[in-house]
């Protein structure tokens, strides 16, 4: 069973792991018989979530599904990324064989002549400078392998922009830049990124009432060549992709149902 054991007792660190395209990311990785930890900014939505994955699998050893807080915007974020780090690891004993990121914060859509400089910065925050700065210790943490990874998450409007994303696109562009880069700098342990299209998650909730969000949903579902948008499940097979194939490293892999050609 050389490929579909290819994450058995694999230990993975999924940061954002208790929402949207993360959580499907552990479910995955949990059926594939890899040991979890979540990380979340919130203490009662990781508890929710372990309960949930633990009730899902209820065979599975109680230590392969395990939690820690990590807020990627507090000021002393590099204090709780190497706790994090520490409590998957069990103080360094059992080392990660890999980290994915798909921590995001709601966002807004501010018109160019409205957009700060405070604003602009408050954007790269976590999805840039928290990606940054779990590069920067997962070596300690991690096999020193290719067999080891480390993937982000961008977002498909870095290719194909609409209109009025000008305020914020630019992390997006920038976190696969910086893959990129870590793809040279954690080498040999492999680093990718995903671009996920249009994916309905919680995310979606903090555009508006019901009414709204379904206009929105069908918005974007008329952009795709398939009429739909993407569940997390779509995209989390691009996860467990980018940590089975021990032969990729520095891409972006496009999980967009086929947004980049219409």
């Amino acid at each position: 069973m050389k490929y579909t054991n290819k994450l058995h007792s694999k230990n993975i660190l999924i940061v954002g792991g208790t929402s949207g395209i993360g959580f499907a990311v552990a479910e995955a990785s949990l059926e594939h018989g890899a040991n979890v930890t979540i990380a979340s900014s919130s203490p009662s939505k990781l508890q929710s979530s372990l309960s949930r994955l633990r009730s899902s699998y209820p065979d599975l050893p109680e230590n392969s599904i395990r939690g820690t807080t990590l807020n990627l915007s507090a000021p002393d974020v590099e204090d709780q990324i190497i706790a994090a780090y520490e409590f998957a690891t069990e103080n360094g004993k059992n080392k990660l064989d890999h980290v994915v990121n798909t921590a995001g914060d709601p966002f807004g859509l501010p018109n160019l002549s409205d957009v700060t400089p405070t604003g602009a910065a408050a954007v790269v925050t976590v999805r840039y400078i928290g990606n940054l700065m779990l590069a920067k210790h997962v070596s300690k943490y991690i096999n020193i392998s290719p067999e080891s990874s480390f993937t982000t998450t961008s977002g498909v409007n870095a290719a194909k922009p609409q209109d009025g994303w000008s305020g914020i696109i630019g992390v997006a562009t920038a976190v696969e830049g910086l893959t990129r880069a870590l793809a040279k700098d954690l080498k040999p342990v492999r680093a990718n990124c995903v671009s996920p299209g249009a994916i309905r998650t919680e995310l979606f909730d903090h555009f508006g009432d019901a009414e709204t969000v379904e206009k929105m949903v069908q918005k974007y579902a008329d952009m795709t060549l398939m009429g739909k948008i993407g569940k997390p499940e779509d995209s989390a097979e691009s996860y467990l992709y980018l940590m089975k194939c021990a032969f990729v490293s520095g891409t972006t892999m496009q999980v967009d149902g086929g947004y980049l050609l219409v």
